[in-house]
C-alpha cells in the first residue's frame, strides 16, 4: 500500500511547479520583457503626446476632434505594431510563437479598423458642428450635413468590410474553403450577387443621394401621399417624420427609382391656396381688401403674394381662390387656416346673404284640378 506524502512536500511541490514551468519556457521571458517595456513606453508617450497635440490643435477643430476621437485607437495601433515587430524577431522555435504572431496580426488589423472608424466619425461630427441647421436660412447647412452623414456612413461600412476581409484573409483555412467553393461552384458568385443586391443597391443609392441630393435633412417631402420632414438619412434607409408624429422608414433605393415631392429642394418658400364658395352676387373688391388686410396682420405672410381670383363658376355658386405665399410649408399651412377662418367670419358678418344658397322656384299648375 502506497504511503501518503507529507503535506509539506505537497505544498512545496505546488509552490515550485510554476517556477519549473517558467524555467522550461525561458526563451519567452525576453519576449515578455520587451513587450512590457514597449507597453510602458507607449503609455508614457501616448499620455504626453496626446496632451501636446490637444494643446497645439486648440484652434483647429478638425485636428482637435481627430486627436480626441482617435488617440486611444492610435496608441493601441502603435503598441501592436511594435509588438508585431518584437514577435517577428523572436525565435521560430518558441512554443506558440506562430499563434502569438497571428493574434498580434489580428489585433493590429482591429486597431487599424478602429482608428479608421474613429477618424471618419471625427470628421463627420466636426463638419456637422461647423454647419448648424438651426438657422432660418439653413439650405446650405442641410446640404453639407446630408453629404457628411451619408458619405460618412458609407465610409464606415467600407472600412469595416475591408478590416473584416483582411482579418479573415489571415486564416488559411477560410482562404482554402472560399477558394474551393468558388472553384467548384461558379454559381456561388451569382447567388451572392443576387443576395447582396439590396445592400449594394442601397449603398450606391446612398452615394448618389449624397452627391446629387434629391433630398436633404429637414426637407419637406410627400412620400406615398404622406407629408413629412426628412429626419434621418442612414446608409440603407431614410426616416421621414410625418406631421402626426409617425415615422415612415423608406429604403434609399426607393428615392432613386420612384417619383416624390420635395417642397424645399431649392428654397423653403412656397405658395398656398384657400378656396371659398360664395354666391354670384358676392362683391369681390371687399373680399380682396379683407384678404390683404388679414395677410398684412399675419406673422406667417412673407409679403410676396396675396391674390384673390374666381377660378370656377358652378350652377349654384362661384369658387374664389386666395393665393398666398409663406416662408416655408409650416407657415403656409398656418396662414391658410388663419385666412380661411377670418374670411368666413368676414362673409358671415358683412355679407351673410351672399353665402352659397340653393334656389328653387315653385309654379302653380295650370290644370284646374291641380
Amino acid at each position: 500500500m502506497t504511503e501518503r506524502l507529507p503535506d509539506w512536500i505537497t505544498t512545496v511541490a505546488y509552490a515550485i511547479m510554476p517556477w519549473v514551468v517558467l524555467v522550461t519556457q525561458l526563451p519567452w521571458i525576453g519576449v515578455i520583457i520587451q513587450l512590457l517595456v514597449a507597453l510602458l513606453a507607449v503609455l508614457i508617450v501616448h499620455r504626453i503626446g496626446t496632451a501636446i497635440l490637444l494643446r497645439l490643435s486648440a484652434r483647429l477643430p478638425f485636428s482637435r476632434r481627430l486627436v480626441r476621437y482617435g488617440h486611444r485607437a492610435g496608441g493601441m495601433m502603435v503598441f501592436l505594431l511594435i509588438a508585431q515587430v518584437i514577435l517577428r524577431n523572436a525565435q521560430d522555435s518558441l512554443g506558440g510563437i506562430a499563434l502569438a504572431r497571428h493574434l498580434g496580426a489580428l489585433g493590429l488589423i482591429t486597431a487599424l479598423t478602429w482608428l479608421g472608424v474613429r477618424c471618419v466619425r471625427a470628421v463627420t461630427h466636426t463638419i456637422i458642428e461647423l454647419n448648424p441647421a438651426d438657422s432660418p436660412d439653413n439650405l446650405q447647412a442641410r446640404r453639407i450635413q446630408t453629404q457628411a452623414r451619408v458619405l460618412g456612413r458609407i465610409a464606415l461600412v467600407m472600412i469595416v468590410l475591408i478590416g473584416s476581409g483582411a482579418a479573415l484573409m489571415t486564416l488559411p483555412s477560410l482562404r482554402q474553403i472560399g477558394t474551393s467553393l468558388l472553384a467548384s461552384a461558379g454559381v456561388a458568385g451569382l447567388v451572392v450577387g443576387f443576395a447582396a443586391k439590396p445592400v449594394l443597391g442601397n449603398l450606391l443609392a446612398g452615394m448618389q443621394i449624397a452627391l446629387t441630393q434629391p433630398i436633404r435633412l429637414q426637407d419637406v417631402v410627400i412620400v406615398q401621399n404622406e407629408w413629412g420632414h426628412v429626419e434621418e438619412i442612414t446608409g440603407t434607409y431614410v426616416v421621414v417624420r410625418i406631421w402626426d408624429q409617425r415615422k415612415m422608414i423608406v429604403p434609399l433605393q426607393w428615392f432613386i427609382e420612384n417619383p416624390f415631392q420635395n417642397w424645399t429642394r431649392t428654397s423653403s418658400e412656397i405658395l398656398g391656396t384657400v378656396l371659398l364658395w360664395v354666391d354670384y352676387r358676392m362683391p369681390l373688391e371687399p373680399l380682396r381688401a379683407e384678404a390683404e388686410r388679414i395677410c398684412r396682420d399675419a406673422p406667417e405672410w412673407d409679403e410676396r403674394l396675396c391674390l384673390v381670383q374666381v377660378v370656377e363658376a358652378g350652377e349654384r355658386a362661384m369658387q374664389v381662390r386666395v393665393l398666398i405665399s409663406a416662408g416655408d410649408s409650416s407657415r403656409s399651412w398656418d396662414l391658410r387656416c388663419r385666412l380661411r377662418e377670418d374670411l368666413i367670419l368676414f362673409i358671415q358678418r358683412e355679407f351673410p346673404e351672399y353665402l352659397p344658397k340653393t334656389r328653387a322656384a315653385f309654379e302653380r299648375s295650370r290644370t284646374a284640378g291641380a
